[in-house]
């Protein structure tokens, strides 16, 4: 059974898209009302799904893109760690979230929760698209302030900040911070 043209429209341009591609721009090269155009990319991504495909047509970071359907993450991590070095440091994962969850932020407020120096690591994350300068900051110097790019937001599969876990979940609990604390104290060698 052969899709209605605006369909096939849809998954050409989207298909050829190296980012996402937003509804606005696919009603206008499709020349049709935004509305419809947002309904279709529903269409196929229910049908998408109902046919157990390994990719899904996912609405992320504003616009429409093909990514691998969630189920597959062991078979395309697998295929994606095959030679590839291009992963994320410790330190820069750290810098990543904290600029992530306190954006707007500065290289010094950055150093000052991390008691380190990130100069190398904001340098790695802004040449690879994580982040950006968004503003200067008031004060001496006028330090530059970072955000989080749409490529960040690709990269997660997030359509916006709003779906990062709330930090809250990331910290441990009372219990264990009690633990830690116990394990800590002068004389606890045991």
């Amino acid at each position: 059974m052969a899709l209605p043209e605006e369909h096939r429209a849809i998954e050409a341009v989207v298909l050829s898209a190296v980012e996402p591609v937003p509804a606005t721009l696919l009603a206008e090269l499709l020349e049709l009302p935004v509305e419809r155009v947002e309904a279709a990319c529903a269409e196929l991504a229910a049908g998408y799904e109902a046919e157990g495909r390994g990719f899904v047509l996912a609405h992320i970071a504003g616009g429409y893109r093909y990514q691998t359907h969630p189920e597959m993450a062991p078979f395309v991590e697998r295929f994606a760690l095959e030679g590839v070095s291009s992963r994320l440091s410790s330190a820069a994962l750290e810098s990543l979230a904290i600029i992530a969850y306190r954006q707007p932020v500065s290289r010094g407020q950055i150093a000052a929760l991390r008691g380190v120096n990130v100069d190398g690591v904001v340098r790695l994350l802004e040449q690879r698209g994580y982040i950006a300068a968004v503003g200067h900051a008031q004060g001496p110097g006028q330090p530059a302030l970072y955000g989080t790019t749409p490529a960040f937001l690709e990269k997660l599969g997030l359509a916006s900040l709003d779906q990062l876990p709330p930090v809250e979940d990331l910290l441990p609990g009372p219990d264990a911070m009690e633990e830690l604390e116990e394990r800590l104290r002068p004389g606890a060698d045991a």
